[in-house]
């Protein structure tokens, strides 16, 4: 089941149009918080342009330059979020980028006629 980002739930009231509800703040916040990582943001990126939209750990670790320990990390910390999928294959974890969840992002922050 794939878990559904903190921002999801944002995603048609733009945080600029008013004030934030206590609960509606904590949530953004957990969901950038997940996002306010370097690495993280690069391994994004690079599951994005993979082939297929689609990346395995160990491909990760390679490009990143980091363990296969720390890259399991920050892709199990993007995945609870509901950023990234994962779909098993035999030994084999990939991972794909939810777009659903970063419609939201843009729409959490849309200004005046841009949402």
């Amino acid at each position: 089941m794939l878990a559904q980002s903190p921002l999801a739930a944002l995603c048609c009231d733009p945080v600029l149009s008013g004030p934030l509800p206590e609960q509606e703040a904590e949530e953004l916040a957990a969901g950038l918080r997940v996002l306010a990582d370097p690495v993280r943001l690069r391994i994004l990126g690079m599951v994005r342009q993979a082939p297929g939209h689609r990346a395995r750990t160990a491909d990760l670790a390679g490009r990143l330059g980091v363990t296969q320990p720390t890259v399991s990390h920050h892709l199990g910390q993007l995945h609870e979020a509901g950023f990234l999928a994962r779909e098993r294959d035999g030994r084999q974890t990939w991972y794909s980028v939810v777009p659903a969840s970063f419609e939201a992002v843009r729409q959490v922050f849309a200004l005046d006629g841009d949402a």
